[in-house]
């Protein structure tokens, strides 16, 4: 049956005009299905193409981590400075606010504790439930060179074989062992195997010699790990190394939640991460947040 709006002058077909698509900003992220990209594209910023993500999700095996004993205090007022959480679902049900529009990525992989072989690891969570929660990705620990090492790539090639079928992202999660050397050599390792069986983007530590080659040689994202708690000027140098050597964003917990003015920190490290500041006017803006905050808390008593 033909349209009751016959008047062919008013439409707008422009056959001049070939159809555009955006090419799809992401490394390695062109082939995805929509639902996946979409994902993707909340979880790292369109405009700069990287991500400052928060991690949280020290809890799993650690406990009440310094800075994470009451997330409900410490973590919920960070939420609205970063671009993406990386939480457990537990903690997501009991203390995100719903009403937060931030994505959440979700720990994936649990087992032992400090107490035991970390890379005793398996696949702690089902996808539907990671959908339910309305996730914009998983994350899994790979320990590579690890005792269960196997175990710990099939873990995330299950979970990366539910990730496609469902358009659900995997950050694959490099994951040192003590006695294992931290350089360039092993992260390239580390971090090709992860990409070539299939994590969405990476996540691993930085190292200061040929960090670049760990970026260039791996064919999808990787977000910096923040590791363990440094100075603030030593944290915004590291990011900003990171990223200015081919990291798609960092994923820091401690070293924002154990700062002296955590919302100030998370404030500077977006500032390198999304415009290129320089670790040191990095610091400055940190510094006139933290006095700012410290004079509101000092006008409310």
């Amino acid at each position: 049956m033909p349209e009751a709006d016959t008047n062919a002058k008013e439409k707008q077909y422009r056959p001049e005009v070939p159809q555009k698509m955006k090419p799809f900003p992401l490394k390695g992220a062109q082939s995805y299905d929509w639902g996946m990209k979409n994902r993707l594209a909340r979880t790292f910023d369109p405009r700069s193409g990287r991500t400052v993500m928060l991690a949280v999700d020290h809890g799993y095996f650690q406990g009440p981590t310094t800075g994470l004993e009451r997330i409900d205090l410490s973590i919920v007022p960070l939420i609205p400075y970063c671009d993406a959480l990386f939480c457990t679902r537990g903690v997501l049900r009991s203390l995100i606010p719903p009403q937060s529009q931030k994505p959440m990525v979700l720990r994936a992989s649990g087992g032992p504790s400090i107490l035991k072989e970390l890379s005793n690891e398996e696949i702690a969570m089902d996808m539907e439930d990671a959908l339910r929660l309305n996730a914009c990705g998983v994350g899994i620990q790979v320990f590579i060179g690890g005792e269960y090492e196997t175990r710990s790539i099939h873990n995330m090639t299950r979970l990366v074989d539910l990730g496609m079928r469902h358009g659900m992202p995997v950050m694959g999660v490099t994951a040192v062992g003590k006695d294992m050397k931290r350089d360039a050599q092993y992260f390239r390792l580390a971090c090709r195997m992860i990409a070539e069986l299939g994590a969405t983007y990476v996540k691993t530590y930085y190292v200061e010699e040929d960090f670049e080659t760990v970026t260039a040689s791996c064919p999808v994202p990787i977000v910096m790990a923040g590791g363990k708690k440094l100075s603030e000027i030593d944290a915004l140098k590291m990011a900003y190394n990171a990223v200015i050597s081919g990291a798609a964003g960092v994923d820091m917990g401690r070293n924002i939640f154990q700062s002296d003015d955590p919302v100030a920190m998370i404030q500077a490290v977006r500032a390198v991460v999304h415009k290129h500041t320089k670790p040191e006017h990095a610091l400055e803006l940190y510094q006139t947040l933290k006095e700012k905050h410290a004079g509101k808390r000092a006008s409310a008593r």
